[in-house]
């Protein structure tokens, strides 16, 4: 687990404050979610919208259409989609 020096006051999407209270650590569940959602919208089977709604559902945290597509054009997902499991 790669673990990122908290840089602002606000935690990003994948991520959770650490208990120090410095660093944070990935939220495995939200990233493969987010990778997922990515590649949907990349090949139009989903809009943004549309994702960030399947996102809050499956992980539980919202995520606005406008920070997805922030994320997806930032190219923050570095490796490749996984299957989602049906939890």
């Amino acid at each position: 687990m790669v673990m990122r020096q908290r840089s602002s006051s606000t935690i990003p999407f994948g991520y959770k404050l650490a208990e120090d209270n410095k660093t944070l650590e990935p939220v495995e569940l939200e990233l493969e979610t987010l990778r997922v959602v990515a590649t949907l919208v990349n090949d139009e089977a989903l809009s943004l919208r549309e994702a960030s709604q399947w996102i809050e559902h499956k992980t539980g945290r919202p995520l606005s259409h406008v920070g997805l597509k922030k994320i997806i054009d930032n190219g923050r997902l570095d490796s490749e989609p996984t299957r989602l499991s049906n939890q």
